[in-house]
């Protein structure tokens, strides 16, 4: 997925900035995120990692999902609670995530999930509708879940309206034409605090990680 156009768009996948007396307590959330990601990165296997996995480290992304592309989706990757796949069974994930070096590097910032034109989209947890329209002639739909945690879901005819509030596995659209999936598939992206993530870190198919007290 290419860097958000528009300012609307970029303004929906960004969480809104929250009061000046809320920003030392983000500043001290982030350590925590960096370790849970260089927590999970630790538990793939080893010789998975490649030079982009190093690139994209400063990222705090995960560019190497363990669900491989083109992998049907089986009863073990189940995702967090509170999470959904936003695409009905069976799931094929037919292009996996790969974090940019930079913001606007290359890189793939997401997943591409098989489906055909006009199978029913859901929200893939709950939260508020931020955006829902046209960018570049394809439809997006973004949504705020809080934490931080903002997703994207495209292409999409959308049912629902920014600013709607829509549960886990509620439907908001189906899948249209446009942008690289054109009818063929939806691309399911994630930010956490506006970087992208993989979003198998909440769909399960990244091993589970534990964070273990420093020695």
């Amino acid at each position: 997925m290419s860097p958000p156009a528009g300012p609307r768009l970029a303004a929906a996948l960004t969480p809104p900035t929250a009061a000046a007396s809320r920003r030392s307590g983000t500043a001290r959330r982030r350590p925590l995120v960096a370790a849970f990601v260089t927590a999970v990165i630790a538990a793939l296997p080893t010789g998975a990692a490649g030079p982009a996995a190093a690139a994209a480290a400063g990222e705090a992304g995960d560019p190497r999902p363990s669900i491989a592309a083109g992998a049907v989706v089986a009863g073990d990757a189940r995702p967090r609670d509170g999470w959904t796949w936003p695409v009905p069974p069976p799931v094929r994930v037919i292009a996996p995530f790969l974090a940019p070096p930079t913001p606007y590097a290359a890189g793939h910032r997401g997943i591409d999930i098989a489906a055909g034109e006009g199978d029913g989209v859901v929200a893939p947890a709950g939260g508020v509708v931020t955006f829902a329209g046209k960018v570049a002639g394809r439809g997006v739909i973004a949504i705020d879940h809080g934490d931080g945690i903002v997703s994207a879901i495209e292409p999409v005819a959308v049912a629902v309206r920014a600013g709607d509030e829509v549960g886990a596995g509620a439907p908001v659209g189906v899948v249209a034409t446009g942008g690289h999936c054109d009818g063929a598939c939806v691309h399911f992206g994630v930010r956490l605090h506006g970087a992208y993530v993989s979003p198998l870190l909440f769909l399960g198919g990244v091993p589970r990680a534990v964070l273990l007290p420093l020695r």
